[in-house]
């Protein structure tokens, strides 16, 4: 039996199980082991698996896995790897490094880390809402003034979302937004972790740039999860295209240990 050392992180509520796998000794192609690390129960707990690796042309290569084993981007998961990247001497306060979506800059100061995303370059409007890649693709529906977020079923709605025949074969991520005196608040149901989780860095993101398309809101805008506060930055050079994206927030270290795998 091997034993891996890995540290919990958690930004914004999003949690992640992280290893510094510089020298590749993670088993990344072990899907049922991802699962398991995974696992609230059997394993250590979290939304997901995060590899930090090396990389030839960059600080850093991010891999994130979502508890089923898939690979994607993940914004808070981005923030807590660039600060583990800098606990572990990768890094000082500034960062260029590589993700599942390309190359992101980013920096950090003590726990609050920005980082920029992708850009936007359309934004999809339905009966029922938006849809837009962040770096990975959401749905954000904003709810009725009548509807209390808090009531919402966000796993039935959000589940009918993701496998909805407009989004497949990927399927996406779905948000849920309410707006009350001027602030945003959202849930989500994730695509990859199946269930509605406490936030996600790419859907706040996805409902920051829905509201400034639909309502031509203006930077920055504040989001509020069920784990956390993010702000969120951007340029609007022209309807239903953002660029410069910026998300800023917390990153925490929570503890770290050994696992054998």
């Amino acid at each position: 039996m091997n034993s891996l050392h890995f540290y919990k992180y958690q930004g914004a509520g999003n949690d992640f199980v992280m290893f510094d796998n510089r020298e590749g000794l993670f088993p990344s192609q072990d899907t049922a082991l991802i699962s398991r690390l995974c696992d609230r129960r059997f394993g250590v707990g979290s939304d997901g698996i995060i590899l930090i690796n090396t990389h030839a042309e960059y600080d850093f290569e991010m891999v994130y896995h979502n508890a089923d084993g898939s690979v994607a981007m993940c914004g808070n998961g981005a923030r807590c790897a660039i600060h583990l990247a800098h606990h572990l001497g990768i890094i000082g306060s500034e960062t260029t490094f590589l993700a599942h979506d390309g190359v992101h800059y980013a920096r950090i100061e003590g726990e609050q880390v920005t980082v920029n995303l992708s850009d936007v370059s359309q934004v999809d409007t339905y009966e029922d809402g938006y849809f837009l890649d962040t770096g990975t693709r959401h749905f954000v529906r904003v709810l009725p003034k009548n509807q209390l977020l808090s009531d919402y079923d966000v796993m039935t709605e959000g589940k009918k979302i993701r496998y909805d025949s407009r989004f497949m074969p990927e399927g996406t991520n779905a948000s849920f937004v309410q707006q009350t005196n001027g602030q945003v608040q959202m849930r989500i149901y994730e695509r990859g972790v199946e269930n509605e989780t406490l936030s996600s860095g790419t859907g706040i993101t996805a409902v920051a740039l829905a509201l400034a398309h639909a309502e031509n809101r203006k930077s920055p805008i504040m989001v509020q999860a069920r784990g956390g506060n993010l702000k969120i930055t951007f340029e609007q050079p022209e309807i239903g295209r953002f660029t410069q994206v910026f998300m800023t927030g917390p990153a925490v270290m929570v503890f770290e240990g050994t696992v054998f795998v």
